[in-house]
């Protein structure tokens, strides 16, 4: 059984460090949320960030975040509203056993980051929200670091 904590590129160092930003710190940076923990994680310009709406037929995906800042607004929106809400187990725990990032293609100073959501996280009042999608990121080596510079997200998990 894989430990959800552990870095399963140790001896990788592009993708040991784009897992630590697309897992750890995503993950932290949305308990907390605190956007300043994320925000040199993303490439401003060309920035784009589709929103599949779980759907299998890309005719049903929208262009949702044009821009950093408007992915940036949703993201905080999504944060707040998470930290409202009241759990009957660990969230951090919860995300982190609900998430697997172990698919990483690079060419050269480009990558295509594999990043899986399954599972769930209980609430205090018993039911159960549901954590089950997949997001594709594209990654660039830029200014000496990994970071995103774009994705198409809230796809189906599994596709079809």
């Amino acid at each position: 059984m894989r430990d959800p904590f552990l870095n399963p590129f140790p001896t990788d160092s592009a993708r040991s460090a784009i897992w630590e930003m697309l897992v750890p710190r995503d993950i932290d940076a949305f308990l907390a949320a605190d956007w300043s923990m994320v925000e040199h994680d993303f490439v401003e310009e060309g920035f784009i960030g589709i929103d599949a709406q779980k759907a299998v037929s890309p005719d049903k995906w929208r262009l949702a975040f044009p821009t950093r800042s408007a992915y940036r607004q949703e993201w905080l929106r999504q944060a707040e509203d998470f930290a409202q809400q009241s759990f009957a187990e660990d969230a951090r725990t919860a995300i982190f056993t609900t998430t697997t990032l172990e698919d990483i293609e690079i060419e050269g100073e480009t990558a295509l980051v594999r990043k899986k959501f399954d599972g769930g996280i209980t609430k205090s009042d018993g039911t159960r929200d549901i954590l089950q999608w997949q997001t594709l990121y594209y990654c660039r080596l830029h200014q000496g670091r990994w970071k995103i510079s774009g994705f198409t997200g809230y796809l189906p998990n599994p596709m079809g």
